[in-house]
């Protein structure tokens, strides 16, 4: 079993079996969570005998870094190798305010989103707790300050691979010490597990991509979505925020001539009067092999309009990491 992704009451238990007093556990978590250790030998306080005693017990793996890319406005991409040799791309967004991180939660995506970058590979596998925090914890050592926020954007789908998701939000928020709220989770709208996250009530942020305000255009666009209707996810987001009191983020990519006209802002406003949410548009970023655009500014201008005029929060993506392939829908497994 590899260390990271054991809460520290799990670690306890751990070396007490050992024969080992429990504020080890304590001391071990805090090498790994608060320290960022690289390895058990790091752990420098914990005897030496026991050191080589929990080395049979467990592992303790981090990823390498197999090559980064930066862009001129401090975002930086990088490749992370994991044990089995399978790669994911994880992505550091500095602001003014704030450093925030895209973390993957799969190795490749089985939604199938046709404008996307990731789901081009297949879907090989789900990220384990431990390595969905390893992104956080291997990003942290390339930041000069404090990771304070994250987002569950990256490759894969966070919802298809759910108990790993939830324990390594918990991991972040209890042992890393990122606020919950500053957490965030994308979905393209997986609905039973959407149901099972609200009984969770946690104060994260929910993000579920629309893309579309009508079923015909949204499963062209998702082709998952087809298991999951727009009336029944637009129910379970409604019993979402009764449940938490959280206001739903609706990303919506908005395609030049396909899903960007006044009449489909129409329809999404008619969609989502009257909920708890709001919705962040994305213009469209360019992936190789796929023959879509970007909107003009005065079509996007025009879509928000509709949308402010109707009573719909609005906001626009800042363009991050564009130039360097790690924005929103460009992330994939290779050296680029």
């Amino acid at each position: 079993m590899n260390l990271l992704g054991m809460t520290t009451s799990e670690i306890e238990a751990l070396v007490q079996s050992a024969g080992q007093p429990r504020f080890r556990g304590r001391q071990i978590a805090g090498w790994l969570y608060k320290r960022n250790a690289n390895s058990i030998e790091d752990m420098s306080d914990l005897p030496t005998a026991f050191r080589a005693k929990l080395g049979e017990l467990a592992t303790l793996f981090r990823s390498k870094i197999a090559t980064s890319n930066a862009s001129p406005d401090g975002t930086t991409k990088f490749l992370l190798e994991l044990e089995d040799g399978e790669r994911i791309e994880s992505v550091l967004l500095p602001y003014k305010d704030r450093v925030s991180v895209c973390l993957s939660s799969q190795v490749g995506c089985a939604a199938g989103c046709v404008f996307c970058a990731t789901g081009i590979g297949g879907m090989v596998r789900n990220l384990g707790a431990g390595e969905i925090v390893d992104e956080v914890l291997t990003l942290q050592r390339e930041s000069a300050k404090r990771i304070s926020h994250v987002v569950y954007m990256g490759m894969g789908e966070p919802l298809l691979n759910y108990d790993n998701v939830l324990k390594s939000v918990h991991l972040l928020s209890d042992e890393v010490g990122i606020a919950m709220r500053h957490i965030t989770v994308s979905t393209v709208g997986i609905t039973p597990k959407i149901e099972d996250l609200a009984r969770e009530d946690l104060q994260l942020t929910l993000a579920v991509s629309l893309h579309a305000p009508n079923d015909l255009l949204r499963n062209k666009l998702i082709p998952i979505a087809s298991r999951y209707p727009l009336a029944q996810l637009l129910r379970v987001c409604r019993e979402y925020t009764s449940k938490t009191r959280r206001r739903i983020t609706f990303e919506y990519m908005l395609i030049g001539g396909v899903n960007d006209s006044v009449a489909l802002a129409k329809e999404v406003v008619a969609l989502l009067r009257g909920m708890l949410c709001n919705v962040n548009l994305i213009p469209y970023n360019a992936v190789e092999g796929v023959p879509m655009k970007r909107p003009t500014q005065p079509q996007i201008k025009a879509f928000r309009a509709v949308l402010e005029d109707g009573g719909i929060d609005v906001t626009q993506r800042m363009e991050r990491g564009h130039s360097i392939s790690a924005a929103c829908g460009q992330l994939r497994r290779r050296n680029s």
